[in-house]
């Protein structure tokens, strides 16, 4: 999992929606990489984080779900980035259908809040350029991680999301094979449907 926040004033904001700034997966992964460089020059500052598959499963098996490692890591970006600024609108896409209770969960994590006006809500990424821009830089960034294993692996397993063909044929015939490879979140519910078929067939055989 990886998250992005990016700090920008109006004029930087307006230059951006010039230069085509939106909701990431409105853009072909060549416009995301270029407009995610454009970005990181000229925003006031951004902070990316890289959540490791172990990470998210160690912090799963003590009962602390994704959305509420999304809080954390995103408080921690909060953190990093509100240093030295007055006023700061802090925009962020809610994982959660619960808004409210997620926001509180999120603001929970955030050290210095009293400068800091909260706006949490579903789709911020195509509401605002300040969070499409972010939105850029993490799923960029991500496109970086995914050549690497590839690169490493020598096996083409397409985008990595659950709803692709390619990704499902890579973890149907090689799971086995590089499942201790640090490559997958086992608390994954694709993986989970996976071991549960695997088992099941195996059980039919039986």
């Amino acid at each position: 999992m990886i998250l992005a926040g990016c700090l920008i004033n109006e004029e930087i904001e307006k230059e951006f929606k010039k230069l085509g700034v939106k909701d990431s997966k409105k853009l072909t992964p060549r416009k995301r990489e270029i407009l995610a460089e454009i970005i990181k020059k000229q925003a006031l500052t951004f902070k990316v984080l890289i959540i490791s598959p172990q990470e998210i499963d160690g912090r799963n098996h003590i009962g602390i779900n994704l959305n509420r490692i999304e809080a954390i890591k995103a408080g921690e970006i909060i953190n990093k980035i509100n240093k030295g600024f007055d006023k700061i609108k802090v925009i962020v896409d809610c994982p959660s259908p619960n808004i409210e209770k997620w926001r509180n969960t999120l603001k929970s994590y955030v050290e210095k809040k009293d400068n800091l006006e909260f706006v949490v809500e579903h789709k911020a990424d195509v509401n605002h350029i300040a969070c499409s821009s972010a939105s850029i830089i993490a799923k960029s960034t991500r496109e970086k991680e995914i050549r690497k294993i590839k690169r490493k692996l020598g096996i083409e397993f397409g985008s990595g999301y659950p709803n692709d063909p390619i990704t499902q044929k890579f973890l149907k015939e090689h799971y086995k094979t590089h499942k201790a490879d640090g490559i997958f979140r086992h608390t994954w519910q694709t993986i989970k449907n996976h071991k549960l078929k695997k088992e099941q067939k195996n059980l039919e055989e039986f």
